[in-house]
C-alpha cells in the first residue's frame, strides 16, 4: 500500500465531512428511505382514490410547520459547524442545543399529527395510504430521535470531526423530510 492509499482508506468518502462511516450509514438510510417513497408513489398510482382520500386527513399546515422547522434546524447546525471552525466552541454547542430543540418541535408536532389521526380511528392498519403514512413518517421520526442523540453526544465531545459527522446526518433527516412533506402531504 503506498502512501496516498494510507492517507485515503475511505477512498472518495475520505473527502467528505465528518466520519466516512456515517455516510456509509447516511447512504444506507437514504436508499431506504427512496424505496419506501418510491413505493409510496407507485402505490399511490395504483390506488389514487385511496391516496387523495387519505391526503385529506392530513394537515399540509402542521406538515408545512415541521419542515419549517427541520429547515430551521438544518440552517442553526451549519452555524454550529462554522462556529466550531472558528474555534467559538460555547457559541458552536449552544446551537446544538437550538438544532436539538427545534428537533423535538418536530416530534411534538407529529406526536400531534399521531393523536388526531388516533382520536379520529386511523390507523397503521386503516388502508394502504396510511399504513405507508406512518410507516414513513414513523420511520423518519425515529431518525430524528437518533439524530438528538447523536447531537448531545456531539454537544458533550465536540471535536470538529464529531459536530460535522452528527450535522451531517441531521441534514439528512432535513433533506428527507423536504421530499416526504410533499409526496405525502401535497401531491395527489
Amino acid at each position: 500500500m503506498n502512501a496516498a492509499q494510507d492517507q485515503r482508506p475511505w477512498g472518495a468518502l475520505s473527502d467528505l465531512p465528518g466520519h466516512p462511516m456515517m455516510w456509509v450509514l447516511i447512504l444506507t438510510e437514504v436508499v431506504t428511505f427512496g424505496i419506501l417513497l418510491m413505493t409510496f408513489a407507485v402505490a399511490g398510482a395504483i390506488h389514487p382514490a385511496v391516496f387523495e382520500a387519505g391526503r385529506a386527513q392530513l394537515d399540509p399546515v402542521l406538515g408545512g410547520i415541521n419542515t419549517l422547522v427541520l429547515i430551521t434546524s438544518g440552517w442553526l447546525a451549519a452555524l454550529a459547524v462554522e462556529a466550531r471552525t472558528g474555534e467559538r466552541r460555547k457559541t458552536a454547542r449552544l446551537l446544538l442545543g437550538g438544532v436539538m430543540l427545534f428537533g423535538g418541535a418536530f416530534i411534538a408536532i407529529k406526536v400531534v399529527e399521531y393523536i388526531a389521526k388516533a382520536q379520529a380511528g386511523i390507523g397503521i392498519e386503516t388502508d394502504t395510504f396510511f399504513t405507508l403514512y406512518f410507516l414513513i413518517t414513523g420511520f423518519h421520526l425515529l431518525h430524528v430521535l437518533l439524530g438528538i442523540v447523536f447531537l448531545a453526544v456531539v454537544t458533550v465531545s465536540d471535536s470538529l470531526e464529531n459536530l460535522k459527522t452528527g450535522t451531517a446526518f441531521w441534514h439528512m433527516i432535513d433533506l428527507v423530510w423536504i421530499i416526504i412533506y410533499p409526496l405525502v402531504y401535497l401531491i395527489g
